[in-house]
Protein backbone atom coordinates (compact mmCIF):
# COMPACT_ATOMS: atom_id res chain seq x y z
CA UNK A 1 0.00 0.00 0.00
CA UNK A 2 2.78 2.41 0.31
CA UNK A 3 2.66 3.80 -3.13
CA UNK A 4 -0.87 4.02 -3.11
CA UNK A 5 -0.29 5.98 -0.27
CA UNK A 6 2.64 7.82 -1.76
CA UNK A 7 0.62 8.58 -4.44
CA UNK A 8 -2.65 9.79 -2.42
CA UNK A 9 -0.19 12.12 -0.46
CA UNK A 10 0.71 14.27 -3.97
CA UNK A 11 -2.82 14.33 -4.98
CA UNK A 12 -4.64 15.32 -1.95
CA UNK A 13 -2.10 18.63 -2.03
CA UNK A 14 -2.99 19.02 -5.54
CA UNK A 15 -6.33 19.05 -4.73
CA UNK A 16 -5.89 21.72 -1.79
CA UNK A 17 -4.14 23.79 -4.47
CA UNK A 18 -7.05 23.89 -6.85
CA UNK A 19 -9.74 24.05 -4.07
CA UNK A 20 -8.03 26.68 -2.58
CA UNK A 21 -7.72 28.55 -6.11
CA UNK A 22 -11.82 28.04 -6.95
CA UNK A 23 -12.74 29.23 -3.50
CA UNK A 24 -11.07 32.50 -4.19
CA UNK A 25 -12.70 32.94 -7.38
CA UNK A 26 -15.87 31.85 -5.89
CA UNK A 27 -15.76 34.27 -2.85
CA UNK A 28 -14.65 36.79 -4.88
CA UNK A 29 -17.73 36.47 -7.39
CA UNK A 30 -15.30 36.63 -10.65
CA UNK A 31 -16.38 32.88 -11.31
CA UNK A 32 -19.61 30.62 -11.59
CA UNK A 33 -19.46 26.74 -10.88
CA UNK A 34 -18.72 24.54 -13.33
CA UNK A 35 -22.53 22.54 -12.91
CA UNK A 36 -24.26 25.20 -12.40
CA UNK A 37 -25.97 25.83 -15.67
CA UNK A 38 -26.53 21.96 -15.66
CA UNK A 39 -28.41 21.78 -12.55
CA UNK A 40 -30.20 25.21 -13.78
CA UNK A 41 -31.94 23.45 -16.24
CA UNK A 42 -33.49 20.87 -13.55
CA UNK A 43 -35.75 23.78 -12.72
CA UNK A 44 -35.06 22.92 -9.13
CA UNK A 45 -35.39 26.01 -6.91
CA UNK A 46 -32.29 27.83 -6.42
CA UNK A 47 -32.35 28.40 -2.59
CA UNK A 48 -33.22 24.58 -2.04
CA UNK A 49 -29.94 23.36 -3.75
CA UNK A 50 -27.89 26.05 -2.29
CA UNK A 51 -28.98 25.30 1.42
CA UNK A 52 -28.17 21.90 0.91
CA UNK A 53 -24.63 22.85 -0.73
CA UNK A 54 -24.02 24.84 2.23
CA UNK A 55 -25.36 22.15 5.24
CA UNK A 56 -23.53 19.18 3.98
CA UNK A 57 -20.16 20.45 3.42
CA UNK A 58 -20.91 22.25 7.18
CA UNK A 59 -22.20 19.04 8.66
CA UNK A 60 -19.25 16.73 6.85
CA UNK A 61 -16.66 18.66 7.84
CA UNK A 62 -17.41 18.58 11.74
CA UNK A 63 -18.22 15.46 11.50
CA UNK A 64 -14.71 14.60 10.36
CA UNK A 65 -13.13 16.30 13.05
CA UNK A 66 -14.98 14.69 15.47
CA UNK A 67 -12.33 12.99 17.92
CA UNK A 68 -14.63 9.36 17.66
CA UNK A 69 -14.74 9.45 14.11
CA UNK A 70 -10.28 9.97 13.72
CA UNK A 71 -10.07 7.27 15.97
CA UNK A 72 -12.56 5.16 13.90
CA UNK A 73 -10.92 5.99 10.85
CA UNK A 74 -6.97 5.55 12.11
CA UNK A 75 -7.99 1.99 12.71
CA UNK A 76 -8.62 1.09 8.78
CA UNK A 77 -6.07 3.56 7.70
CA UNK A 78 -2.09 4.51 8.50
CA UNK A 79 -2.82 7.02 11.41
CA UNK A 80 -0.43 9.37 9.52
CA UNK A 81 -3.00 9.69 6.88
CA UNK A 82 -5.92 10.67 8.67
CA UNK A 83 -4.90 13.96 7.81
CA UNK A 84 -4.66 13.64 3.63
CA UNK A 85 -8.12 11.87 4.03
CA UNK A 86 -9.51 14.61 6.14
CA UNK A 87 -8.05 17.35 3.47
CA UNK A 88 -9.45 15.19 0.41
CA UNK A 89 -12.72 14.66 1.75
CA UNK A 90 -13.23 18.74 2.80
CA UNK A 91 -11.97 20.11 -0.40
CA UNK A 92 -14.19 17.29 -2.75
CA UNK A 93 -17.20 18.47 -0.24
CA UNK A 94 -16.23 22.36 -0.78
CA UNK A 95 -15.46 21.66 -4.51
CA UNK A 96 -19.26 20.18 -5.25
CA UNK A 97 -20.39 22.88 -2.97
CA UNK A 98 -18.94 25.87 -5.32
CA UNK A 99 -19.28 24.01 -8.61
CA UNK A 100 -23.00 23.67 -8.08
CA UNK A 101 -23.55 27.27 -6.70
CA UNK A 102 -26.91 28.13 -8.28
CA UNK A 103 -27.86 32.09 -8.81
CA UNK A 104 -30.49 33.84 -7.12
CA UNK A 105 -32.42 36.46 -7.95
CA UNK A 106 -32.38 40.05 -6.17
CA UNK A 107 -29.66 42.02 -4.56
CA UNK A 108 -29.35 41.81 -0.91
CA UNK A 109 -26.85 45.18 -0.69
CA UNK A 110 -24.33 46.69 -3.37
CA UNK A 111 -21.52 49.22 -2.73
CA UNK A 112 -19.48 51.50 -5.27
CA UNK A 113 -17.24 54.02 -5.71
CA UNK A 114 -15.01 53.99 -2.60
CA UNK A 115 -17.18 51.94 -0.42
CA UNK A 116 -16.78 48.95 -2.86
CA UNK A 117 -12.89 49.35 -3.75
CA UNK A 118 -12.77 49.81 0.11
CA UNK A 119 -14.53 45.93 0.54
CA UNK A 120 -12.56 44.58 -2.20
CA UNK A 121 -9.06 45.74 -0.53
CA UNK A 122 -10.23 43.93 2.51
CA UNK A 123 -11.26 40.92 1.09
CA UNK A 124 -7.41 40.76 -0.62
CA UNK A 125 -5.72 41.40 2.91
CA UNK A 126 -7.99 38.90 4.75
CA UNK A 127 -6.42 36.15 2.50
CA UNK A 128 -2.93 36.23 4.21
CA UNK A 129 -4.37 37.39 7.42
CA UNK A 130 -6.17 33.80 7.12
CA UNK A 131 -2.68 32.06 6.01
CA UNK A 132 -1.04 33.27 8.61
CA UNK A 133 -3.40 32.07 11.69
CA UNK A 134 -3.30 28.76 10.35
CA UNK A 135 0.40 28.59 9.69
CA UNK A 136 0.50 29.66 13.61
CA UNK A 137 -1.39 26.24 14.48
CA UNK A 138 0.41 24.01 12.27
CA UNK A 139 -0.64 24.86 8.45
CA UNK A 140 0.98 21.23 7.55
CA UNK A 141 -1.21 19.78 10.22
CA UNK A 142 -4.55 21.00 8.36
CA UNK A 143 -3.46 19.69 5.31
CA UNK A 144 -2.37 16.62 6.38
CA UNK A 145 1.16 17.60 4.24
CA UNK A 146 3.46 17.07 8.23
CA UNK A 147 2.09 14.16 9.29
CA UNK A 148 2.74 12.48 5.63
CA UNK A 149 5.70 13.84 4.86
CA UNK A 150 7.00 12.27 8.21
CA UNK A 151 5.29 9.32 7.34
CA UNK A 152 7.24 9.41 4.04
CA UNK A 153 10.60 9.60 5.22
CA UNK A 154 9.58 6.70 8.04
CA UNK A 155 9.96 8.67 11.31
CA UNK A 156 7.74 10.64 13.63
CA UNK A 157 5.56 13.75 12.78
CA UNK A 158 6.71 16.77 15.37
CA UNK A 159 4.62 16.73 18.58
CA UNK A 160 1.92 19.77 17.77
CA UNK A 161 2.27 21.61 21.43
CA UNK A 162 -0.47 23.80 23.18
CA UNK A 163 1.43 27.21 22.98
CA UNK A 164 -0.86 30.53 22.47
CA UNK A 165 1.53 32.97 20.42
CA UNK A 166 0.79 35.99 18.55
CA UNK A 167 -2.88 36.70 17.72
CA UNK A 168 -3.79 33.62 19.76
CA UNK A 169 -2.88 35.31 22.58
CA UNK A 170 -5.69 37.93 21.76
CA UNK A 171 -8.44 35.36 20.11
CA UNK A 172 -9.02 31.93 20.57
CA UNK A 173 -10.43 31.37 16.87
CA UNK A 174 -8.51 34.10 14.84
CA UNK A 175 -8.93 31.62 11.74
CA UNK A 176 -12.52 31.52 11.68
CA UNK A 177 -12.97 34.87 12.12
CA UNK A 178 -10.84 35.77 9.03
CA UNK A 179 -13.23 33.18 7.12
CA UNK A 180 -16.47 35.50 8.27
CA UNK A 181 -14.41 38.48 6.42
CA UNK A 182 -14.12 36.53 3.22
CA UNK A 183 -17.63 35.67 3.61
CA UNK A 184 -18.74 39.42 4.42
CA UNK A 185 -16.59 41.10 2.81
CA UNK A 186 -18.22 41.04 -0.78
CA UNK A 187 -19.00 44.62 -2.36
CA UNK A 188 -22.37 43.49 -4.11
CA UNK A 189 -24.24 40.44 -2.51
CA UNK A 190 -26.76 39.16 -4.61
CA UNK A 191 -29.68 36.48 -2.75
CA UNK A 192 -27.89 33.76 -3.00
CA UNK A 193 -25.05 34.99 -1.21
CA UNK A 194 -26.76 36.51 1.13
CA UNK A 195 -28.16 32.87 1.81
CA UNK A 196 -24.70 31.85 2.16
CA UNK A 197 -22.83 34.73 4.44
CA UNK A 198 -25.95 33.62 6.81
CA UNK A 199 -25.86 29.82 6.41
CA UNK A 200 -22.08 29.78 6.95
CA UNK A 201 -21.64 32.43 9.72
CA UNK A 202 -24.12 29.92 11.63
CA UNK A 203 -21.81 27.12 11.24
CA UNK A 204 -18.48 29.46 11.56
CA UNK A 205 -20.49 29.83 15.27
CA UNK A 206 -21.26 26.71 15.87
CA UNK A 207 -17.95 25.22 14.86
CA UNK A 208 -15.96 27.54 17.10
CA UNK A 209 -18.00 26.35 19.93
CA UNK A 210 -17.27 22.54 18.92
CA UNK A 211 -13.77 23.30 18.42
CA UNK A 212 -13.44 24.88 22.18
CA UNK A 213 -14.88 21.50 22.94
CA UNK A 214 -12.69 19.39 20.96
CA UNK A 215 -9.55 21.29 22.53
CA UNK A 216 -11.27 21.15 25.75
CA UNK A 217 -11.71 17.05 25.58
CA UNK A 218 -7.88 16.77 24.64
CA UNK A 219 -6.27 19.50 26.92
CA UNK A 220 -8.01 19.82 29.61
CA UNK A 221 -7.30 22.34 32.25
CA UNK A 222 -4.60 23.97 30.40
CA UNK A 223 -7.02 24.83 27.69
CA UNK A 224 -10.03 25.75 30.80
CA UNK A 225 -7.41 28.82 31.67
CA UNK A 226 -7.05 30.04 28.20
CA UNK A 227 -10.51 30.01 27.44
CA UNK A 228 -10.44 32.48 30.92
CA UNK A 229 -7.63 34.51 29.77
CA UNK A 230 -8.59 34.74 26.08
CA UNK A 231 -12.15 35.07 24.43
CA UNK A 232 -13.10 33.87 21.32
CA UNK A 233 -14.54 36.62 19.59
CA UNK A 234 -13.59 40.58 20.06
CA UNK A 235 -16.63 42.21 21.99
CA UNK A 236 -18.52 39.42 23.46
CA UNK A 237 -19.51 40.13 26.91
CA UNK A 238 -20.71 36.41 27.39
CA UNK A 239 -21.52 32.96 26.26
CA UNK A 240 -19.73 30.12 25.33
CA UNK A 241 -17.07 31.95 22.72
CA UNK A 242 -16.30 34.94 25.64
CA UNK A 243 -14.29 34.78 28.01
CA UNK A 244 -15.66 31.83 30.48
CA UNK A 245 -14.49 31.93 34.23
CA UNK A 246 -12.11 29.11 35.44
CA UNK A 247 -11.71 28.32 39.28
CA UNK A 248 -8.88 26.62 40.21
CA UNK A 249 -9.41 23.53 42.36
CA UNK A 250 -8.56 24.25 45.70
CA UNK A 251 -6.17 21.71 47.17
CA UNK A 252 -6.73 20.37 50.47
CA UNK A 253 -5.02 17.83 52.54
CA UNK A 254 -7.49 15.15 51.64
CA UNK A 255 -6.83 15.65 47.72
CA UNK A 256 -3.27 16.02 48.21
CA UNK A 257 -3.02 12.50 49.81
CA UNK A 258 -5.28 11.02 47.41
CA UNK A 259 -3.18 12.76 44.28
CA UNK A 260 0.38 11.36 45.59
Amino acid sequence: MRPFWIAFGICTHVLFAWTVARLFSFLAGTSHGFCSSQLSSWRLPWYGVDIFLAIQFSVLHSFLLLRRTRERWESLIPSLQYGCVFCTTTCLSLLLTIECWQSGSGVAWRLTGVGGWFVRAAFLLTWPVLIYCLSLTGLGYQTGWTPWWAWLRRCKPPPRRFEPRAIYRILRHPVYLSFLGLLWLVPTATADRALLIGLWSCYIFIGSTLKDRRLLSYLGNAYRRYQARVPGYPFLPAGPLARIPFAEPAITPETGRRAA
